[in-house]
């Protein structure tokens, strides 16, 4: 699997999306030193994050064309390179205008690297592209585990502004190392997008009207409003509800995103080994019954046994991202998946809102109860999912 340079590929792309998606993660914990330096109110501050993970959402179709018709490898490093620029603004910004300007690039530009970095590994890996992703995934967990916690302590220590500039030099290393490792290039060399037409465009909707994208879209929209929704409100609900103090309830939350670096690899190899009309199932029955049994859990070891049964979350992930790739032409991959990851993160970004909403009026375990629907839901969708020719058989 790792042999004929494929190993430090998977390397170098996990590197660079474990500092993707961690310095994103950062932003909650470096918003109340942002609130103070530019007097920013709940409400404004909120919207701070919105703008960042919007622009991750819009930019999703963009980076799949791009890489499309420019190379994967060349997305990712321009996606780390305008990473590095747009912090370093963050980091000197004289202002709250500029601060969600280049919050709002930040986020565009680490979504390049979210299309590109499936269809790499998609390519690269087209036996075990659900273990690769897996081991992607995690690499992303540990900078959700750690980079937070890195930057608060930083801010805390030195200033708010050096938690963001730090991570300047080291996307720069990131895309170096890039460069250096990955293929400019790893699908064919022609692309549907490289001329736009109408012959195009219908080859295009043609391939998003198949029954295994629109089934595995409506999965991931019901998965990702759970994700959306539970990290979104899981610490304010161990805090208000479950009576545990903040320092306890990060605790918990950064525990929840460590055991995802176990979770997400097993989940793609059985991905892998299984299917997806048996592996994605028995991940979603977990789910079903952890979020379930939450509203009933009393006391610090059952929250804990309960935020092991919940990483559960994070597995879902590995297990259709890679079918919902690889379901998709060569020469289409990243447009199609840019276009579903745009929609169903469009769509999932609603979750935390209305959750919010419920639980504003005394229905918090109740919200948990319809995630635990939407579990369900998407389990009962699964059977008219097909298998994919070529991939493993259920």
């Amino acid at each position: 699997m790792l042999g004929d340079g494929r190993g430090a590929i998977l390397v170098a792309v996990a590197t660079g999306w474990c500092f993707s998606i961690g310095v994103r993660m950062a932003y909650p914990v470096l918003l109340p030193y942002l609130r103070e330096a530019y007097g920013l109110g709940l409400t404004t501050a909120g919207f701070l994050l919105t703008v960042l993970w919007l622009a991750y959402a819009v930019g999703q179709l963009p980076g799949g064309i791009l890489a499309d018709r420019l190379g994967e490898g060349t997305i990712l490093v321009v996606s780390s390179l305008i990473s590095a620029v747009t912090l370093a603004v963050v980091a000197v910004a004289s202002s709250a205008p500029v601060v969600y300007l280049a919050t709002a690039c930040f986020g565009f530009g680490t979504a390049l690297y979210g299309v590109a970095r499936f269809t790499i590994l998609s390519d690269v890996f087209p036996n075990n592209d659900g273990t690769a992703v897996g081991v992607t995934m995690a690499a992303g967990e540990v900078g959700n585990a750690i980079l937070p916690l890195a930057a608060g302590a930083i801010a805390a220590a030195i200033a708010w502004q050096f938690g963001f500039g730090l991570a300047v030099p080291v996307f720069a290393l990131v895309a170096c190392l890039l460069w250096v490792v990955v293929p400019a290039r790893t699908s064919g060399s022609t692309s549907a997008v490289d001329s736009l037409s109408l012959e195009t465009g219908r080859y295009v909707v043609t391939q998003l009207r198949r029954p295994s994208i629109v089934v595995v879209t409506a999965i991931q929209i019901l998965t990702y409003c759970i994700w959306q929704a539970f990290t979104g409100f899981y610490p304010t609900y161990l805090i208000e509800i479950k009576g545990f103090s903040e320092g306890v309830a990060t605790a918990l939350f950064s525990t929840f995103f460590a055991l995802g670096i176990v979770i997400q690899p097993l989940t793609g190899r059985l991905y892998d080994q299984w299917g997806i009309r048996r592996s994605l199932p028995a991940v979603l029955a977990v789910i079903a019954v952890a979020l379930v049994v939450l509203p009933f859990l009393e006391g610090f070891w059952p929250i804990v046994a309960g935020t092991v049964l919940l990483s559960s979350i994070l597995g879902y992930g590995t297990i259709t991202l890679p079918y919902m790739t690889a379901a998709f032409p060569a020469d289409m991959k990243g447009t199609g998946l840019g276009f579903l990851r745009t929609s169903y993160m469009t769509v999932g970004a609603a979750s935390p809102v209305l959750f919010g909403a419920l639980a504003e009026r005394g229905f918090f375990d109740e919200g948990y109860i319809i995630l635990a629907a939407f579990a369900i839901g998407a389990m009962v969708l699964v059977r008219w999912l097909p298998e994919l020719s070529g991939t493993r058989s259920s």
